[in-house]
C-alpha cells in the first residue's frame, strides 16, 4: 500500500477556488486530523482503468474553527470511487453538476475490510 504523504501550512477560509456548473461540481472529503498531508485518490466508477485524480488533507481554518479535508475543486458529474489504498474502495459518492459533493471518511472503527 502506497500513501503519499506532504506537509503543507493551514489553510485559509476562502483559499480555494470551486469551479461548479454545468456538469462540473467539487468533492469535499471530512477526514480526521491523523490524515493530515496523505493524498486520496479518487476515480470514476463507471469508467474503469482511467487516472485517478488525487488530492491531500490539507487543515483548513474558518470561522468556526479547523477541520481537516481533502478537496476535489473541478469534477466532472459522475459518481466516484473514493479510495482506501490502492485496491481497497472507501466508499462511493455522486457529483452533481454546480453542487458541492461532501465525504466523510471512515473512522478506523468502521474501515474497509479486505
Amino acid at each position: 500500500m502506497s500513501h503519499h504523504s506532504h506537509a503543507y501550512g493551514p489553510t485559509g477560509s476562502g483559499a480555494v477556488l470551486l469551479n461548479l456548473g454545468g456538469d462540473t461540481g467539487a468533492l469535499i472529503i471530512h477526514t480526521g486530523r491523523e490524515l493530515l498531508g496523505r493524498e486520496i485518490e479518487v476515480s470514476r466508477a463507471d469508467r474503469a482503468g482511467e487516472p485517478r485524480t488525487h488530492s491531500a488533507v490539507r487543515e483548513r481554518q474558518v470561522l468556526d474553527g479547523t477541520f481537516h479535508s481533502a478537496v476535489y475543486p473541478d469534477l466532472p458529474a459522475g459518481r466516484y470511487t473514493v479510495w482506501w489504498d490502492d485496491d481497497t474502495a472507501a466508499g462511493t459518492v455522486t457529483v452533481v453538476g454546480g453542487i458541492v459533493a461532501e465525504f466523510t471518511w471512515p473512522t478506523s472503527a468502521s474501515s474497509p475490510i479486505d
